[in-house]
């Protein structure tokens, strides 16, 4: 069984790196949205809707049901395109499921995106600086330095350009209303990846309120945050591996 993993911004599939290694000989396809370590076609508006169905188009190359994992906003397209296609996957992941919650508030760097000029103004400084710099944010907030390094050197002028359309796609109420289905996420085995440090992501209550909506399992990874894959690859590996056993 193959298992596909998401990732989300301001990232490439380098976020992955490490855990993939724990995973053996596991066959592992990575998924780049538009724009994220990926080209950003003309015309793709990057729009939540419009990353949903080109996950979806992604899925239906595959000639059997996938595990599907997403993080951050991979995570937001996981359960979206499982919401509209539960029949593409085997199972599902997502360390993002507190954000479908009607109560979610956007963090406070999201909020800033989603303002006309200062959306603007934020992301021009944090992929206008210098590659050093990008890497030592992320880094500052969690990522391990190996992964950083690289990550950084992936956000170009296609990610900037997918950030702000993406995140005013899905200012409140509009997340929320994508949510509305999360209980047909229950058509496929489902995990909620609750990292006890990630704050973008939703309260604890928030995550779990919306597994229990999507008839999904709770992972704790206490201690760990927003880049959980990356500093505890060991530990994130072991709770994807006993999930899909215990779905087959």
């Amino acid at each position: 069984m193959t298992a596909v993993f998401v990732h989300g911004n301001p990232e490439t599939a380098a976020v992955w790196e490490r855990l993939l290694a724990e995973l053996g000989d596991r066959s592992t396809v990575c998924l780049s949205p538009p724009g994220f370590g990926a080209p950003l076609p003309d015309g793709f508006g990057a729009t939540a809707v419009e990353y949903r169905d080109w996950l979806i188009a992604e899925l239906e190359k595959f000639p059997e049901p996938v595990d599907l994992v997403g993080h951050d906003w991979g995570g937001a397209h996981v359960l979206n395109a499982v919401m509209a296609r539960p029949e593409l996957v085997r199972s599902w992941a997502s360390d993002t499921a507190g954000a479908f919650d009607p109560d979610y508030v956007w963090h406070d760097l999201a909020q800033g995106w989603q303002k006309p000029g200062v959306g603007e103004e934020a992301v021009a400084a944090m992929f206008g600086a210098p590659v050093e710099k990008r890497a030592e944010r992320l880094v500052l907030g969690g990522m391990h330095e190996s992964v950083a390094a690289k990550v950084a050197e992936g956000m170009n002028d296609d990610m900037a350009r997918a950030v702000l359309p993406l995140y005013r796609s899905a200012a409140q109420p509009a997340i929320a209303e994508f949510g509305r289905d999360l209980e047909r996420a229950a058509e496929r085995p489902g995990l909620v990846v609750l990292a006890t440090e990630d704050h973008f992501v939703g309260t604890d209550e928030q995550r779990r309120r919306s597994a229990a909506r999507a008839g999904a399992k709770v992972a704790v990874l206490e201690g760990l945050g927003h880049w959980w894959m990356t500093q505890d690859p060991v530990q994130g590996a072991r709770v994807l591996t006993e999930f899909w056993e215990a779905s087959e």
